[in-house]
């Protein structure tokens, strides 16, 4: 008898089927790939950690007084002494945590005033692969050097930027108690204080993010259809926790969902990253005119949004590459008041840094004191600044100090 389960023989040549058993073993193998990428960066139940160390020098100018302060406040014990190397007793640097301490001391943070807003900036584009968690993860770390209160919320399954904050999303993240998830289902928590971590960067707080997140997709919409108008969910949880920061950094995932709906109605500014080439940029333009049918059409539901600004930045721009010269060229001419003047350039150091789940910000030793890696971080540091100086100019308290810097 032949058994009638068996699979018949395929002709010479024939390529056989992929169904759904094929498929999980796809899936199993590509998971297998990724678990050692992590293994690699990840210890055994390690959590990242800060190395940046600063001399004196730095220190003194990071918090605003002179290096004869630092020492004066150490010597009479409003500073705790200095880390000293036990045998040559020389300084071995301060910490970022330290200096927030000087800061502090000093009176020279600088944080907004109690009645300035919170600017909550979205880094925003309905395309995949525009350096956007990039952009997110470098301007956070920027922004914490500074001295201001940070937190970033990943909304994005993919969790990248989690990721790059030393949180294995499978591992250290649950979709039920510390994303975005619970808060977006009905009769979820009051508040995101629930998801509220600190992360290995001094100032920096986040909301992590894993693929289960994925599933509020779903949840939205179900409760679009059933209860009306939800796309103001997140605006109202960010509301909830923006009084502890300066700075709230929205990472949203690369596609026109509920999740980015809610994304665009919580922000107060966007940043929109467009690589110059054609099909980023053609996609980009895509972006901005579905992006505005898209708030008209939900403004007459929720009311209209404005934005303290939207500025696009070009991503992984190379400057030796022709076509890129001249794309870009012609956004600073179409968009001259909309293009931020900095560029993210396409680098190595980044593409080095993503590979170990880092940032350039906080590569230390002797890969930190390379030409390559210090012409990186002079552009990372040119958007981070100009970034920095359009969120200072939403603070009315601070618009004095900018026109005596010469910025207004």
């Amino acid at each position: 008898m032949t058994d009638e389960t068996t699979t018949p023989p395929l002709p010479p040549g024939a390529l056989p089927p992929v169904g759904l058993a094929e498929m999980d073993r796809l899936a199993d193998r590509a998971a297998t790939v990724i678990e050692r990428l992590r293994d690699r960066v990840y210890a055994p139940d390690a959590r990242k950690r800060l190395d940046l160390r600063f001399n004196v020098r730095t220190a003194a100018e990071m918090a605003g007084r002179t290096e004869k302060a630092i020492r004066d406040a150490e010597d009479d014990g409003r500073l705790p002494a200095p880390d000293k190397d036990p045998e040559t007793n020389r300084r071995t640097g301060y910490s970022l945590g330290q200096v927030n301490a000087m800061r502090d001391l000093f009176g020279t943070r600088p944080w907004r005033a109690e009645g300035d807003p919170p600017c909550v900036l979205a880094v925003q584009n309905f395309k995949g692969g525009v350096a956007k968690s990039t952009l997110v993860t470098h301007l956070a770390q920027y922004l914490a050097l500074k001295g201001y209160r940070v937190c970033v919320i990943d909304c994005d399954s993919q969790a990248s930027t989690t990721a790059v904050f030393g949180l294995n999303p499978d591992v250290d993240v649950d979709e039920t108690e510390d994303t975005l998830y619970p808060y977006f289902r009905h009769g979820g928590p009051p508040s995101l204080h629930y998801a509220l971590r600190a992360t290995y960067w001094p100032g920096i707080a986040m909301i992590p993010a894993n693929l289960g997140l994925y599933d509020s997709e779903y949840e939205l919409a179900a409760r679009m259809a059933r209860e009306g108008n939800v796309l103001d969910r997140l605006r109202e949880g960010v509301g909830t926790i923006a009084d502890g920061f300066d700075v709230v950094l929205l990472d949203p995932p690369p596609a026109l969902g509920m999740i980015s709906l809610n994304v665009l109605r919580a922000a107060t500014a966007l940043l929109i990253p467009a690589p110059p080439n054609n099909i980023d940029f053609g996609s980009t333009a895509h972006f901005l005119r579905m992006m505005g049918a898209t708030l008209g059409e939900i403004s007459r539901h929720g009311g209209a949004r404005d934005y303290d600004f939207v500025k696009i930045v070009a991503t992984k721009m190379n400057d030796g590459k022709s076509a890129h010269v001249a794309i870009k060229r012609m956004m600073d001419a179409v968009f001259p008041q909309d293009m931020l003047g900095a560029t993210l350039k396409d680098s190595a150091e980044i593409d080095n840094a993503t590979a170990n789940l880092g940032t350039v910000y906080e590569t230390t030793g002797a890969a930190a004191r390379t030409e390559t890696h210090r012409r990186c971080r002079t552009y990372l540091d040119a958007v981070g600044r100009e970034v920095e100086t359009l969120i200072r100019r939403t603070w009315p308290s601070h618009r004095a100090s900018l026109r005596k810097e010469g910025v207004i």
